[in-house]
């Protein structure tokens, strides 16, 4: 049997400046979505649950909630840049130049802009991303920078295949003392 590695994301030394990806999964984002962030979050504004009421705005719809759209994009950008952060030391310089509404698919990518080793922990470095999320029409929707410390390789805590390794050998030696007794 052969255990075959999954993607384990990137370390600190697999992200180099300059660096751009393309995320890979896009979401649509539902009604349910909006009202059920918008309240959790507590935010009372109308103008994201009471269709009656945003239809007589601007917008003549509901807005999806911008701290989901914050949410939702930096998630879809943790499977290239952040799977193994420590910590997110901050979001800078969000912008949201184009209204999300409910029905839009949101897509991202995100370029590397800054990297170094932290000062104060050796499994750690500092990288600074700016990521961008854009809908169907692909009109720009958000922007931020995140800045996070990310393990180096080596440092980070315990692997799955690492996991899956010590069950299946626990489980191969409990089936050998099991036919032993017999």
């Amino acid at each position: 049997m052969t255990i075959k590695k999954g993607w384990a994301g990137r370390f600190y030394e697999d992200l180099e400046i300059g660096d751009i990806y393309p995320h890979p999964l896009g979401r649509t984002v539902t009604q349910t979505d909006n009202i059920w962030f918008t309240l959790l979050t507590q935010n009372t504004n109308p103008i994201h649950f009471d269709a009656e009421y945003s239809s007589e705005t601007a917008f003549g719809k509901p807005l999806v909630d911008s701290t989901f759209t914050l949410a939702l994009v930096t998630g879809q950008s943790v499977t290239d840049v952040s799977q193994n952060v420590m910590a997110n030391l901050g979001w800078d310089e969000v912008r949201l130049p184009n209204p999300v509404f409910e029905g839009d698919t949101i897509y991202s990518y995100s370029e590397v802009l800054e990297k170094r080793e932290s000062k104060s922990r050796k499994e750690v470095g500092i990288v600074k991303v700016k990521t961008t999320g854009y809908n169907q029409d692909e009109k720009i929707v958000i922007q931020f920078v995140r800045t996070f410390m990310v393990y180096k390789r080596g440092f980070s805590p315990d692997t799955i295949e690492a996991r899956v390794k010590r069950i299946l050998s626990r489980d191969q030696k409990d089936q050998k003392d099991q036919y032993d007794q017999k």
